[in-house]
């Protein structure tokens, strides 16, 4: 399936721009900005994971609600609980430097503006021609 492939590139292209971004903060950083951009790119594509899952699950291939509603959002929140428990120990407990986390947890939305930008340009290239 068309979106299936979509996700693994996706999820290929996360891998590759955490690990473009923790190779260059590990040569031109402090230790703990480097800790900060992998454990905030860790947890971001942790995340990302999670949700895909809990969302394929929630829906069968024609598109019906299989799960309860109350429960899909009821996991949401309890991500969305434990990674801002996990952000908060981190950051609370100087183990990274905020900033170093903060660029790790925009792994996932620099891949989507890069999904967005080589989108538009192959659109303009083919009416370009």
């Amino acid at each position: 399936m068309e979106r299936d492939r979509l996700f693994r590139k996706f999820k290929r292209e996360c891998w590759l721009i955490l690990a473009v971004l923790g190779i260059a903060s590990f040569f031109l950083m402090r230790p703990d900005f480097t800790l900060g951009v992998l454990m905030g790119g860790f947890l971001a594509i942790a995340n990302f994971a999670a949700l895909q899952h809990t969302v394929r699950r929630a829906f069968n291939p024609g598109g019906a609600v299989v799960f309860n509603k109350k429960a899909i959002v009821l996991k949401y929140y309890l991500r969305l609980f434990v990674l801002g428990l996990l952000i908060y120990m981190l950051v609370t407990r100087d183990l990274v430097n905020p900033l170093g986390l903060a660029v790790g947890l925009s792994v996932i939305v620099i891949d989507i503006v890069c999904y967005g930008v080589r989108s538009a340009w192959k659109s303009s290239i083919g009416e370009a021609t």
